[in-house]
């Protein structure tokens, strides 16, 4: 651990960090519970909503206060030059509002994700389900906990596979053939579908398995999770199972990637040359 490193304990931003994501989450449900979600396009024709926007302020607001000296790369505002990204060794990583389809659909599946990545790692990670009042949280080398409105938090672990169908984790919206042929090759399974990153927080918690994403994602929509999930003892890797890195390249785009628990199955077995292309 380097010298800067030693001096910074993220833990020590987590509470202040969770009180800011639930404030996030109030000014959604707002809006939510309001029968016109003032719902607009974005220049690539996905959906973008108010809530979005006042989840985005009151995020950016709160950690500019708490720590002036840290960028922020939010989904929201995300035209940031690589040439300015790429000198920084620590940013707060942010989804105002991951599952904006969900919140439009009214279905509840919609999160508030927040993350502090240092040195391309997510070390300390936040998804609160505002509709639930659920959040899930990690900070480096404290574990991974799930907190149900004020009572107390409940550490998570993944869980090893057993003698039962494997549980997967999966879109509900992004299915496509490769996730089908992952699926026939695994055989007996279950299929939990799922919107945001609640998918990697069931893998987190021991309710799935694995989440086997074979399709487009950005980075804000899973470096939150991705601390709760290694905090948890899993992983969240590429397909060549390397660990998901951020900020390391122009794109935001993520490669596809798995999420699991027990690293004793082999996975990488259960893809496709074409799942493996991309």
């Amino acid at each position: 651990m380097n010298e800067e490193h030693a001096e910074f304990d993220p833990c020590t931003l987590l509470d202040e960090v969770l009180a800011l994501s639930h404030e996030a989450g109030r000014r959604i449900l707002e809006i939510y519970e309001r029968a016109d979600h003032g719902v607009t396009e974005k220049a690539d024709r996905s959906p973008l909503t108010e809530a979005d926007m006042a989840s985005h302020r009151t995020l950016v607001a709160g950690l500019r206060r708490l720590t002036p000296d840290i960028p922020i790369l939010s989904e929201e505002s995300a035209d940031i030059p690589w040439a300015v990204r790429r000198t920084w060794k620590r940013y707060w990583l942010i989804d105002p509002l991951d599952g904006t389809k969900e919140f439009i659909k009214r279905n509840g599946e919609f999160t508030v994700n927040v993350a502090l990545v240092e040195d391309g790692v997510p070390v300390l990670g936040v998804v609160h389900v505002p509709v639930q009042a659920l959040t899930y949280y990690a900070c480096r080398g404290k574990g991974a906990f799930r907190q149900r409105d004020a009572a107390p938090p409940e550490p998570i672990h993944v869980r090893r596979l057993g003698e039962g169908p494997v549980v997967v984790a999966g879109s509900r919206s992004h299915r496509g053939d490769s996730l089908d042929r992952f699926l026939e090759r695994l055989g007996e399974h279950e299929f939990i579908g799922m919107g945001s990153a609640l998918k990697l927080c069931l893998v987190a918690e021991g309710r799935a398995d694995v989440y086997p994403r074979l399709g487009p994602t950005s980075e804000w929509d899973t470096a939150a999770a991705q601390a709760v999930v290694e905090q948890a003892g899993g992983r969240v890797t590429d397909l060549e199972l390397n660990p998901l890195r951020y900020n390391t390249k122009e794109s935001l785009l993520n490669p596809h990637f798995l999420v699991f628990g027990d690293a004793a199955k082999d996975w990488k077995a259960l893809l496709d040359e074409e799942a493996k292309r991309g």
